[in-house]
């Protein structure tokens, strides 16, 4: 199987108290990786390593994390900055407060696209309009002008997802996208991504607690406790015959609805 991107036993340490240990796996292009675990198992610290996100408290100790051929912790960070953006994309947990506050949506993409390429008002707004499209919204053009507090959370979380994606990047990053939402805005972000990976031959990596989204969305499954890796395989096949027990005991935790 080709391979876009593969970690290689990664150890990460913050202030020097490791916090992931020896997390090994790989991405293929168009595939979905679920990552799952309790809160504070390491997920969102293994994407961030990958995007340069970790802050002066953290660093990869070990391994590597290979993408084209290319080790990104090595990376100088004028380079890794090339790659973040049209190569690697990301949508943060809470999307909404990723963005600036006092200046319009269509401003902050623009300054996105800008950032990476040249590209005129027109075309910029020409490219906004139709991802927005793709993502459901039917009048773009009073999305680009407003402002992110006036956009309900599902709302801003699809607009994350088009900042990632206007760049097009060949692996997107996605940190809880669906943690802070109600149910039936769950439901339209991950048809709403899976029509990303469908439209873009998008791979993803995909952080969530809900199991559910993960079967519903995942072609394999990381399982992370303490940052280990417990268990990883096809989706299913962990779902319905999970070997480790914190996996089961995952699945045991998960609500079941009885008449």
């Amino acid at each position: 199987m080709e391979e876009l991107l593969r970690y290689e036993h990664v150890d990460i340490s913050y202030l020097g108290v490791p916090t992931v240990r020896d997390v090994s796996f790989t991405l293929a292009p168009g595939e979905i990786l679920g990552i799952v675990g309790e809160s504070g198992s390491g997920k969102s610290t293994l994407i961030k390593a990958a995007m340069g996100l970790l802050e002066t408290e953290g660093c990869v100790t070990r391994g590597d994390i290979w993408y084209k051929g290319k080790n990104l912790p090595d990376l100088p960070q004028k380079e890794l900055r090339k790659l973040c953006g049209p190569e690697l994309g990301y949508i943060f947990q809470s999307a909404g407060s990723s963005f600036c506050p006092i200046r319009t949506v269509g401003v902050q993409l623009y300054e996105t696209m800008r950032e990476h390429e040249r590209i005129s008002k027109a075309d910029f707004e020409a490219r906004a309009m139709e991802m927005l499209q793709k993502l459901g919204f039917e009048n773009g053009k009073r999305i680009l002008e407003s402002y992110p507090f006036e956009l309900s959370g599902g709302m801003q979380q699809r607009i994350g997802i088009a900042a990632a994606m206007l760049l097009k990047p060949s692996v997107l990053f996605a940190d809880e996208p669906t943690s802070a939402l109600d149910v039936t805005i769950q439901k339209q972000v991950v048809e709403e991504m899976l029509l990303v990976r469908k439209t873009f031959g998008t791979a993803i990596v995909l952080v969530a607690h809900n199991l559910g989204v993960i079967g519903a969305m995942a072609d394999r499954v990381l399982v992370l406790k303490d940052g280990e890796a417990v268990e990883y395989g096809k989706t299913q096949e962990v779902l319905t015959n999970p070997q480790a027990d914190y996996t089961k005991a995952l699945l045991a935790a998960v609500p079941k609805l009885r008449r």
